[in-house]
């Protein structure tokens, strides 16, 4: 049975939600903080956020009222969200949340604050956060969000109610993106698969053929590194990919950003050299928005090493004779070929070389480096 009101688009986490709505009902169940981990794409923050809702709804997450409209919009005068697109959330940041934290809320229940990327939490500005987690402010709330437990510190994490959120099956992904988006159900369930039931990278391939057409040059590395000069081209491919899909999403806010900063300042866009303080700002503002792409590329790099992981996945699936369906099943083909060419040892090797490169970016080596590493592990076996 699909769920209602505020949780109508958190899918496939029956039990989570049942978690969630006891606390709302019920005094004895609630606590001052909540950790949300699952799988990218799982619907983290889309549970914390609708959990904000109930919290604020009178009628304890009708999903209709005010309070559940605007906690769902992240327009509600009570719920703060923190969602970093830099690298780590800084001393700073953290600092602000924590004041905040120590007000009353002005028109809700609940202050509700939430930190999509807990996980980003340095050890500084975890224990900035620690001390607001150690001696909580009543009526204020902290939803933390984190691909895992492991990911956040922890002693972060012991103060913290945990909860787990699965990967929602493909049928209930595609089922929200007919529902919600207006997708066809093939097209959505074709996304949904091979998006592995990432909800957010399922929207994109459904609704963007460029992104489809991204994934689709990056499945087919698999089949072209024969040798160690086709590693390195095959490596620059992926980095190219990824600063395409970075160029592509990010130029143009970038631009209107400075115009806007520029405009606030009362500074002349076309003025050779500007004010020392207009010099400051717009300086400050470029080292944001590089940290940003920098963080857009390596997602973007670790997006298209899942895509490539799926197709080795795969092809262990084929040789194992498995009842399990396929995430490429469009690109059976390739599929076939990776499974011809590769025993089932040389498959969990090529799996293995791609997790470590995932982890060696993860750990700021250069990509490039990391990519042509792996890629040199991928190479088909000589005669196949």
């Amino acid at each position: 049975m699909a769920a209602r009101g505020v949780w109508r688009d958190v899918v496939g986490q029956p039990e989570t939600i049942a978690a969630l709505e006891r606390a709302v009902a019920d005094p004895a169940s609630m606590t001052h903080a909540w950790l949300f981990t699952g799988p990218p794409g799982s619907g983290r923050s889309v549970a914390a956020r609708a959990f904000a809702g109930a919290l604020q709804c009178p009628d304890g997450g009708c999903g209709e009222c005010r309070e559940c409209r605007t906690a769902l919009d992240g327009t509600h005068a009570d719920v703060d969200v923190l969602s970093t697109e830099a690298l780590s959330i800084g001393v700073a940041q953290t600092r602000d949340l924590v004041q905040l934290a120590g007000r009353s809320p002005s028109i809700g229940r609940y202050r509700v604050i939430l930190v999509e990327d807990a996980d980003r939490l340095t050890e500084q500005s975890g224990n900035v956060l620690l001390k607001a987690l150690e001696e909580p402010t009543p009526r204020t709330v902290w939803l933390l969000c984190a691909p895992s437990l492991e990911d956040v510190l922890i002693t972060v994490r012991s103060r913290s109610r945990h909860v787990r959120l699965r990967t929602p099956p493909v049928a209930e992904v595609a089922g929200l993106l007919n529902r919600r988006d207006g997708i066809d159900l093939g097209m959505a369930t074709y996304a949904a698969r091979a998006a592995q039931s990432h909800i957010g990278l399922a929207k994109r391939l459904a609704t963007d053929e460029g992104a489809r057409i991204r994934r689709r040059d990056t499945i087919g590395l698999a089949v072209r590194i024969r040798g160690v000069s086709d590693a390195v081209g095959a490596a620059a491919d992926l980095l190219q990919i990824a600063e395409q899909e970075r160029d592509r999403s990010l130029e143009a806010r970038s631009t209107h950003e400075r115009e806007r900063l520029l405009e606030t300042l009362g500074a002349d866009p076309a003025a050779r050299t500007q004010p020392p303080h207009v010099r400051a700002q717009i300086n400050a503002l470029a080292k944001e928005q590089k940290t940003r792409a920098t963080r857009f590329t390596r997602d973007m790099v670790d997006r298209a090493l899942v895509d490539l992981m799926s197709v080795y996945r795969d092809a262990l699936v084929l040789r194992a004779g498995s009842p399990v369906g396929l995430v490429n099943e469009d690109a059976r083909p390739v599929v076939e070929e990776v499974a011809t060419a590769f025993t089932a040892e040389g498959l969990l090797r090529a799996m293995e070389a791609i997790a470590t490169a995932r982890e060696r970016i993860e750990a700021n080596v250069a990509p490039l480096l990391a990519l042509e590493a792996m890629a040199v592990a991928l190479r088909v076996p000589a005669g196949r």
